[in-house]
């Protein structure tokens, strides 16, 4: 029998009501454990210290620090947790610098409930969720974002061609499917990718190669 544990997730927003509304949503779940429900994220880094979320849910707009700002402490702190941006606005240029900032997907708050399940899921999973219509604005920025330096790094060709399908939105299932390797595979060459980039998510993986025009994302 597979030994399984629950999701631990948090989620930092101001509005009482969405805190309210998520952590019935996630009660409903055995599959999570909601760990805690802030209305800033002024506390971030000592309630992660005592609860060590795997996933947070963040708001982008909070009083005190803005959820970029938290999303940043966390890389630096804890990066081994997911944080996936919460906002009622497509607003490109802040989901560009939340990524950049080291956050691992994007959700509408108005999404389907289920869909706001699959991406934390996705998220833990090692994937990064994000609507259609960000993600291919987003990857514009990344392609006319111009690299403050020319840096080298030394991954192999199979490295390359998986960081390659990384940038343009393939899933892990469909690059193991493409490359004819199994998924666990396919999870050990991105595992190497990350340590030579030096970076703790696929989506900060993608933001640094496309940033330093490593690989060239689809048109």
């Amino acid at each position: 029998m597979e030994n399984t544990r629950s999701i631990k997730v948090a989620l930092y927003d101001d509005s009482a009501a969405f805190r309210c509304s998520l952590s019935r949503l996630f009660s409903l779940y055995s599959e999570f454990e909601f760990i805690g429900a802030y209305p800033d994220a002024r506390q971030i880094t000592e309630n992660c210290k005592f609860n060590m979320p795997d996933v947070i849910l963040m708001d982008i707009d909070m009083p005190g620090i803005s959820g970029i700002e938290a999303t940043k402490l966390i890389r630096q702190y804890y990066p081994g947790i997911k944080v996936l941006m919460l906002t009622v606005f497509d607003d490109n240029q802040r989901v560009f610098d939340s990524i950049c900032n080291g956050a691992t997907g994007y959700i509408l708050k108005q999404a389907e409930p289920s869909s706001i399940l699959d991406g934390v899921k996705e998220a833990y999973g090692g994937g990064a969720p994000m609507t259609n219509s960000i993600a291919i604005s987003v990857l514009q920025m990344f392609r006319n974002y111009a690299p403050p330096r020319d840096e080298k790094v030394n991954l192999t060709d199979r490295e390359h061609e998986i960081l390659t399908m990384l940038t343009r939105g393939h899933s892990y299932k469909m690059i193991a499917s493409e490359c004819q390797l199994s998924i666990d595979t396919v999870r050990f060459h991105i595992k190497k990718i990350y340590e030579k980039l030096q970076v703790h998510s696929m989506t900060e993986a993608v933001c640094k190669a496309l940033k330093n025009k490593w690989v060239r994302s689809a048109s």
